[in-house]
C-alpha cells in the first residue's frame, strides 16, 4: 500500500505576504478560499511536487517559525539560483556525502532545506 504525503501546514503570521512570497520562489497557487471568519485556506504546490503546503488562518496552532521542510531538487546550484533570482536569501550549497543542501526561510522564519541527490535525480 502506498502512503503519500499530500499537505503540509506552515504556520504564518501575515498570510497574504507568506503567499506572495511562496508564488514569487515559484510554487503554484492552487486555492485561497475564506470558509468563514477565522478559516482561510490558501494552498501551493512546489513545481513538480505531489505534496502542497497549506497556510492561513486556522489551519494550525504551531507557533509561525518553527516548521522545517525539506524537499529533494534534481540541481542544489539551479534551485539556489532561481530562489537568488526570485529575491530570497539562500545558503551557499552545502555539500555532504548524502546530498548537496541550499537553505532559506520563509518571511516568518520557517526553514526549507532543499537537497540534491545523485540517487533521486528528478526530485
Amino acid at each position: 500500500m502506498d502512503w503519500k504525503i499530500e499537505l503540509i501546514p506552515v504556520p504564518v503570521t501575515d498570510v497574504d505576504r507568506a503567499k506572495e512570497f511562496y508564488v514569487k520562489v515559484g510554487f503554484n497557487a492552487d486555492h485561497d478560499y475564506q470558509v468563514r471568519e477565522g478559516l482561510r485556506f490558501v494552498q501551493l504546490t512546489p513545481p513538480g511536487s505531489a505534496c502542497s503546503i497549506v497556510l492561513g488562518e486556522g489551519i494550525t496552532e504551531k507557533t509561525p517559525g518553527t516548521q522545517e521542510i525539506q524537499v529533494v531538487v534534481a540541481d542544489a546550484e539551479a534551485a539556489r539560483k532561481q530562489l537568488l533570482d526570485a529575491g530570497v536569501a539562500a545558503s551557499d550549497v552545502d555539500q555532504q556525502p548524502w546530498g548537496n543542501f541550499v537553505y532559506f526561510r520563509d518571511p516568518d522564519g520557517n526553514s526549507w532545506s532543499l537537497q540534491a541527490i545523485e540517487s533521486r535525480p528528478n526530485g
